[in-house]
C-alpha cells in the first residue's frame, strides 16, 4: 500500500485550510510537497465525500504499539513512531518520564539522534521536576526541585531538540527554571503542580506557555481559591493541552477550555503510553507497573491513571462527533497550533504551498481512512489513484 507519488491531485474532497473548508477542494502533491498547480501527467485521487485535513501534530506523547519512548531501544522508538503516524500523527514529541537524572541524559542522547535523522520532532521531559503532591503516574522517590543547572543538563544532553519540560513552578528553583527554558526558545510548560493562583501567574510572567494536560495532576478549580486552572484559562499567553479520550476529562471540561481558551489556545494530544494502538495487558510506565484495562492504563499500585492508549484520529473523531466542535477548531488544536509551539509551522500543520505534503484522509463520518506523510502514503485511501 506504500508508495510515492511525484504528481498527484486528490480531488473532490472537503478539504480544511487555515481560511476555512473548501467544498469539492483539492490537494496537489508534487514528491515530498504541497504545490500550488498540478504537472500536466499528475495522477488524481477521486476523494468525493471525504476530507482532507493536515496531519496531526502529538507534542506529548510516551509511546505506542508496545514501545515506550522513556525506556526503549531505537528499534522500539520507531515502533511506537510507526504506530502513531498510522493513526494521523505525522509529526511527533517524544516524551520522557521521571527517572534518574543521568538516565534521562542518556536518554536524550539516544532520541535527539532521531530528532536529527527526521523521524522525530523534539523532546519533552514530563519529570522529575514536579510536585509529590500531583505525582500521578511518576515515581515519587526520584522528583526533584527544578534546579536550573539540572534543567540546562537535560538540555545540552539533547543537542538542541528539547521542546519542552513540564515543572511545578511553584517548587523552589521553579520560576528561575522557566527564564532559563525561555531565554533558549524551550516552552516552559506548567503541570503537576499544585500551585496557587497566585504562584501560577507568576509562572506565566516569567515564561511559561503551556499547560500541561489541563486539569489532570493540578488542583480543582475552586471559588475561593481558583488555583492554576483559572489562571492558565484565562491568559492569553497559554495555550492549553487537552487529552480527549473520554477518561481523563468529562465532555463539559473540554467544552469549558474551548469556551474560555478559544480554539486557537487549544492543543489536543494522546500522552499516550505503550498501550497506544496495542491493547490491554500490563505494561512499565518508567518504574512503575501498568495494567491497561478496557483501554484504561492506571497504576498497579495507587490505581493512578497513567496517561493513555489515545491516538489522534480518535481524540479527532470525538471531539467533532461527541464534542461538536467544528472541524475547523479541532484541525487548529490537532495541528496548527501544536506546529506553532514547536516552532515547525512553517513545515507542517496546514494544507499549505510549500509546506510537506502530510494529511489526513478521513471519511464523512470523520473516520481515519488514509495518511499521507511527505508525499508517501502511510495507508492509502480508497479508490487507488487514476
Amino acid at each position: 500500500m506504500a508508495g510515492r507519488a511525484d504528481s498527484t491531485v486528490l480531488a473532490g474532497a472537503r478539504v480544511v485550510l487555515p481560511t476555512g473548508t473548501v467544498e469539492n477542494g483539492r490537494v496537489i502533491i508534487e514528491g515530498t510537497r504541497i504545490a500550488g498547480s498540478p504537472a500536466q501527467d499528475a495522477r488524481t485521487v477521486d476523494l468525493s465525500g471525504h476530507w482532507i485535513v493536515p496531519g496531526f501534530v502529538d507534542m506529548h506523547n510516551h509511546g505506542g504499539g508496545g514501545a515506550s519512548f522513556t525506556s526503549g531501544t531505537v528499534d522500539d522508538v520507531l515502533t511506537g513512531v510507526r504506530t502513531h503516524r498510522e493513526h494521523g500523527t505525522t509529526t511527533l514529541v517524544a516524551s520522557t518520564v521521571t527517572g534518574e537524572m543521568d538516565f534521562l541524559a542518556e536518554r536524550a542522547g539516544i532520541l535527539s539522534e532521531l530528532v536529527e535523522q527526521g523521524d522525530l520532532a523534539g523532546i519533552h521531559f514530563e519529570g522529575p521536576f514536579i510536585s509529590p503532591c500531583r505525582k500521578g503516574a511518576h515515581s515519587e522517590g526520584l522528583l526533584r526541585h527544578p534546579d536550573p543547572a539540572e534543567v540546562r543538563k537535560l538540555m545540552d544532553a539533547a543537542r538542541g531538540t528539547a521542546k519542552m519540560f513540564t515543572l511545578a513552578t511553584e517548587l523552589p528553583g521553579g520560576i528561575e527554571s522557566v527564564r532559563l527554558l525561555a531565554e533558549h526558545g524551550v516552552i516552559a510548560a506548567i503541570g503537576h503542580t499544585d500551585a496557587t493562583y497566585e504562584q501560577t501567574v507568576e509562572a506565566i510572567d516569567a515564561g511559561a506557555t503551556v499547560a500541561t494536560h489541563l486539569y489532570n495532576a493540578m488542583p480543582p478549580l475552586g471559588h475561593r481559591a481558583p488555583g492554576p486552572i483559572a489562571a492558565l484559562l484565562e491568559d492569553e499567553r497559554i495555550t492549553v493541552e487537552l487529552i480527549n479520550d473520554g477518561t481523563h476529562l468529562h465532555p463539559a471540561a473540554l467544552q469549558l477550555a474551548y469556551h474560555h481558551a478559544g480554539a486557537h489556545r487549544v492543543a489536543l494530544i494522546t500522552d499516550a503510553m505503550d498501550a497506544a494502538g496495542f491493547g490491554d495487558g500490563q505494561y512499565q510506565l518508567g518504574p512503575l507497573a501498568v495494567e491497561v484495562k478496557d483501554g484504561v492504563a492506571r497504576l498497579v499500585e495507587g490505581g493512578s491513571i497513567a496517561g493513555s492508549t489515545l491516538t489522534l484520529d480518535t481524540a479527532f473523531h470525538r471531539a467533532v462527533t461527541i464534542d461538536r466542535i467544528p472541524v475547523g477548531d479541532v484541525v487548529q488544536s490537532i495541528s496548527a497550533n501544536p506546529a506553532r509551539l514547536l516552532g515547525v509551522y512553517d513545515r507542517v500543520g496546514s494544507l499549505e504551498p510549500g509546506k510537506d505534503a502530510d494529511l489526513v484522509v478521513l471519511d464523512s463520518d470523520f473516520t481515519l481512512k488514509g495518511v499521507m506523510r511527505k508525499g508517501e502514503w502511510i495507508s492509502r485511501p480508497v479508490p487507488a489513484p487514476v
